[in-house]
């Protein structure tokens, strides 16, 4: 089942989406008459669903669904979350047989373009990541620690936070991937533990291997960014964004956005090519 919520706004509450976040989602954008790498959307959320044993099978007609969104704003979000529907016992799954794509639309926010020319300052969550290799990677509906993440004091001291895990490895943004270039070396934290694989990661790790480079996954501490050339946040809707300061502990570390921006001569027009193409990650 398809349910579109700007024809059928109410959801069931019995759905266990909402019932213990049985679901997974992403977030897209549409610019320009089309939702930007649906390919790859389509592709986290199949792996999403096989990983989290979510029996949803209805893909070509959600494909052509998303394909035919008739947007009349030039910028939108469009959010896709599959559930696993209702039914079941508590926890147990036998009986939940019937899952459910939902859309939602939501205006795109305006300032990510300014962000990408005067970049922006993080700080150091105090709120650490667990590990669940299970989940790791996938962008599912348990996103309890992104609101604790988003809640605590600190956060609203800078434009984002970075996150580390339960052993102060770096592992993400609040809500957006790492990556950082050292020595001419393209790096983003190992998400094999927690984390949220994004779209844009994987754009921009095509475009470093079309360029014969690698984004080498690490496990890294927050003090191996003050050697680094230039960092930069990712995701679908803002794109890649530079990083002008880092705020950890009591160290800052700085750079300058252009000169940031600057290592990613022609990855705008890749992007723009990928986009027009249908291409993703």
């Amino acid at each position: 089942m398809i349910i579109d919520t700007a024809l059928q706004p109410d959801g069931a509450i019995s759905d266990r989406a909402f019932q213990y976040g049985d679901a997974c989602f992403t977030t897209m954008a549409f610019r320009n008459g089309s939702i930007a790498h649906l390919p790859a959307h389509l592709n986290r959320m199949q792996t999403a669903c096989e990983r989290l044993k979510i029996p949803f099978t209805d893909w070509q007609r959600l494909e052509q669904h998303l394909a035919d969104l008739a947007i009349n704003e030039e910028q939108k979000v469009v959010k896709l979350i599959i559930s696993r529907g209702s039914g079941g016992r508590g926890y147990g799954i036998q009986g939940a047989d019937s899952p459910v794509a939902y859309l939602s639309q939501h205006p795109m926010p305006a300032h990510y373009a300014q962000l990408q020319q005067d970049g922006v300052h993080v700080g150091l969550s105090p709120i650490q990541l667990g590990h669940q290799p299970l989940l790791a990677g996938l962008k599912h509906n348990n996103r309890l620690e992104q609101v604790l993440i988003k809640a605590d004091p600190a956060s609203a001291n800078f434009d984002d936070v970075l996150v580390t895990d339960i052993q102060g490895m770096l592992v993400e943004a609040s809500a957006a991937n790492l990556i950082w270039c050292q020595n001419g070396c393209w790096f983003s934290p190992d998400l094999s533990l927690c984390g949220v694989e994004g779209i844009m990661k994987g754009v921009v790790s095509n475009w470093l291997a079309s360029h014969g480079k690698t984004l080498h996954q690490v496990r890294a501490m927050p003090s191996v960014l003050q050697n680094a050339e230039a960092v930069f946040i990712t995701n679908a809707l803002m794109g890649v964004i530079p990083v002008r300061e880092f705020t950890c502990e009591s160290n800052s570390y700085r750079w300058i956005p252009a000169q940031a921006n600057a290592l990613l001569q022609d990855f705008q027009q890749y992007l723009t090519e990928q986009t027009q193409s249908g291409a993703g990650d």
